[in-house]
């Protein structure tokens, strides 16, 4: 760590995979010197003994701060913090509203302390660009006293759609509409670079289709499924997580890449379904916006599927003139950047 200058390891936690990169990081300068990803294994293994490993092995320095992707901070975090004892137990506490992720995310904080002991981390959260919504965007239709225990639109995604506004900097147009589609997919609506709405609920279950995850769900199915077929709450939460979405339409994977290469009924369907509840979604958040000046897709699938793009671009030409971009999501390098900001 010398003059300004730092290397950060940002640790991208998902509920079975880790993406880590080590970044050099000086004033707005971050530059990438390491990018992987590895399964997080069942067991005993340590992943972040491994990236011990991999740096050594290739002459890497060792990292001067780490930070972590926290898909979630519950009700009391609503921005990024370096992690002390106080915010673990905020993080033990917003596992229930994540539990597909966040447990993963708390155990990788563990282990990089272990492995890193001198090194401070830092908490980059997911929810934490979407502390500006107001109150009509946040708010559930339910009593108050639930609404008061931190049950409202919390929205994620956030890093991808930092990473989007800090590319398009001074230029960004004042109406954006970004879609971060991949297996976990949102859309967010952007008014002067900040986020007034997004599809995404309490949890990363909710909005769009996923992958394995419905999107939004009438919730008298759950009600369906626990008295008629006798589903308790792990039940409930394997369907929704795991076995739902594009997987679930089309009876077996959830890789749009093999979708559009089976061509059967289902896979189409699949597909088809994708597209339109997010053309549905698109046309919601340029509502919410009244209006839309620059349609932004990013994520695997944004990234990297023309096809898709193109299906739900052509469901809302509707809508008027505006200009369409392609965009690399950069979550890590918002990671590294938050990291060094508020380690050194």
């Amino acid at each position: 760590m010398t003059d300004g200058t730092g290397h950060v390891l940002a640790l991208n936690t998902g509920s079975s995979s880790l993406k880590y990169g080590l970044y050099r990081v000086s004033g707005e300068t971050c530059e990438g010197l390491l990018a992987e990803q590895t399964e997080i294994p069942d067991g005993d293994a340590d992943p972040v003994a491994a990236i011990v490993g991999t740096l050594t092995q290739r002459g890497l320095p060792r990292p001067d701060a780490i930070g972590h992707r926290i898909v979630h901070g519950g009700p009391n975090i609503r921005d990024h913090a370096r992690i002390d004892d106080a915010l673990m137990v905020h993080l033990e506490e917003a596992k229930a509203f994540a539990p597909l992720h966040v447990p993963a995310a708390v155990e990788m904080v563990k282990l990089a302390s272990r492995a890193f002991p001198d090194a401070p981390q830092v908490a980059c959260f997911d929810t934490a660009f979407h502390a500006s919504m107001p109150a009509v965007a946040k708010a559930l239709p339910l009593p108050a006293d639930l609404r008061e225990g931190g049950i409202e639109r919390y929205g994620f995604h956030g890093l991808s759609y930092e990473s989007i506004v800090r590319q398009l900097g001074g230029s960004i147009p004042s109406r954006v509409v970004i879609a971060h589609l991949g297996n976990g997919a949102s859309l967010c609506a952007v008014r002067e670079g900040r986020s007034v709405d997004t599809t995404m609920g309490l949890t990363p279950t909710g909005g769009i289709v996923m992958g394995t995850r419905p999107g939004d769900l009438d919730p008298g199915v759950l009600l369906y499924l626990m008295r008629e077929r006798g589903y308790d709450a792990k039940r409930l939460e394997l369907l929704v997580d795991r076995e739902s979405g594009l997987k679930g339409l089309s009876g077996g994977t959830s890789d749009m890449r093999k979708l559009h290469a089976m061509g059967n009924a289902a896979s189409k369907l699949a597909q088809d379904v994708f597209v339109h509840v997010a053309r549905k979604h698109v046309a919601a958040m340029a509502a919410s916006l009244g209006g839309i000046d620059l349609l932004v897709f990013t994520g695997g699938i944004g990234e990297n599927d023309g096809v898709t793009r193109e299906a739900i671009v052509a469901g809302v030409r509707w809508m008027g003139g505006f200009e369409v971009r392609v965009m690399a999501t950069e979550e890590d390098e918002q990671i590294a950047r938050h990291t060094w900001r508020l380690a050194s």
